[in-house]
C-alpha cells in the first residue's frame, strides 16, 4: 500500500508505519430493543448503534488480530491491549510474525492510539529505546485500519456506522459470551461522513485510498449492544515497490473486547520524548 505524507519529516516517519505493513510484501442504554442485538428488531440499527453503545460504556481490554494473504503467504500480526473509548485513547502491546527465513523474532511493539496519529515505540532501526515514533493517521491513504497491523478498536467500531445490507446471522458464542450475529459491508464513506470527530478524517482519508469497494464485516453483539468480536475484510494492491508486479492483499482484521469497565489509562508521550531523526524501514 502506498503511504502518502505530506513533508519530509512526516514521510521519514510514516516509515515505521509502512514497514508493518511490508510484512505481508516482504513475505510475500442497555436492556433490550435493536440496540441489544435483539433478533427482532433492525439489523442494520441494531449495528449502526453500536459504536455509541461502546463509547457509553467507556473503556475495555481488547485483543487484536491482523492475518494478511498475498499470493500464497499468509502472516498473522496479534496485539493486546486496553481503550478509553470516550478519550478516543489506546493502548496496544503488538507482536510482529517471525520474518520469512526463520529470523528470530521481533520485539514487540508499543502503539498508543490516539485521534488522528499513531505512536509507536520498538519501531524502527535507529530510533532510541525510549524514543517514540508518532505517524498522523489521517495522511495515510488507509486512515490507519491496516498499516499499523492492528486496527483501532474505535474505528472498527465506527465503521459500522456506514453498515450496509446488514442480515442477522443467529446467535453464537464470544468467549462464552452468549451473542447475536450479523453481518453486511461497509460503505467508508457513509462512515467517514457519520464518525466522531476524532476518527473523521482518518475514516475520510480510507474512503479515498480504498475507494469505492465495500469492506465485509461479521459483528458479535451481546445482550446489551456492546461489540464482543468484529472482523473487517480489506483488499488493496501493493504498488509500493516501483517496477514489480503488483500483488493483491487481502487482510482480515479481528477485534475482540472484553473486560469492559476496567480502567484504561493512556498517556501520551510528551514532544520531548517524539523521536524526529532518521527511521529505517528495516
Amino acid at each position: 500500500m502506498v503511504v502518502q505524507q505530506h513533508g519530509h519529516s512526516a514521510r521519514r516517519a510514516a516509515a515505521a508505519a509502512v514497514a508493518l505493513a511490508g510484512v505481508v510484501t516482504g513475505a510475500a442504554g442497555c436492556g433490550g430493543g435493536a440496540e441489544a442485538g435483539d433478533r427482532n428488531g433492525d439489523p442494520a440499527t441494531a449495528v449502526r448503534d453500536a459504536p455509541d453503545r461502546l463509547i457509553r460504556e467507556g473503556s475495555s481490554e481488547a485483543r487484536t488480530s491482523m492475518q494478511m494473504a498475498s499470493g500464497g503467504t499468509r502472516v498473522t500480526i496479534r496485539g493486546e491491549g486496553v481503550y478509553d473509548y470516550r478519550a478516543g485513547l489506546g493502548q496496544l502491546r503488538v507482536q510482529l510474525p517471525q520474518d520469512a527465513a526463520g529470523a528470530q523474532e521481533h520485539r514487540p511493539i508499543t502503539e498508543l492510539l490516539a485521534p488522528g496519529a499513531l505512536y509507536m515505540k520498538n519501531r524502527g532501526a535507529g530510533v532510541p529505546d525510549d524514543k517514540w515514533v508518532r505517524v498522523d493517521t489521517t495522511t495515510l491513504n488507509d486512515g490507519n485500519l491496516v498499516t499499523g497491523g492492528a486496527t483501532d478498536p474505535l474505528a472498527a467500531a465506527e465503521l459500522l456506522r456506514g453498515a450496509r445490507e446488514v442480515t442477522y446471522g443467529g446467535e453464537s458464542d464470544v468467549a462464552g459470551v452468549p451473542t447475536r450475529h450479523y453481518k453486511g459491508n461497509v460503505d467508508l464513506g457513509a462512515a467517514a461522513k457519520a464518525a466522531s470527530k476524532g476518527n473523521r478524517r482518518a475514516l475520510a482519508a480510507a474512503a479515498k485510498g480504498f475507494g469505492t469497494s465495500p469492506v465485509p464485516f461479521d459483528v458479535y453483539l451481546d445482550d446489551d449492544g456492546l461489540i464482543r468480536r468484529i472482523t473487517l475484510r480489506f483488499s488493496f494492491s501493493d504498488d509500493q515497490r516501483g517496477g514489480q508486479r503488483k500483488k493483491n492483499v487481502a487482510v482480515a482484521s479481528t477485534t475482540l473486547l472484553h473486560g469492559f469497565g476496567k480502567p484504561a489509562k493512556v498517556r501520551l508521550p510528551d514532544k520531548k520524548d517524539i523521536f524526529a531523526g532518521q527511521v529505517a524501514e528495516k
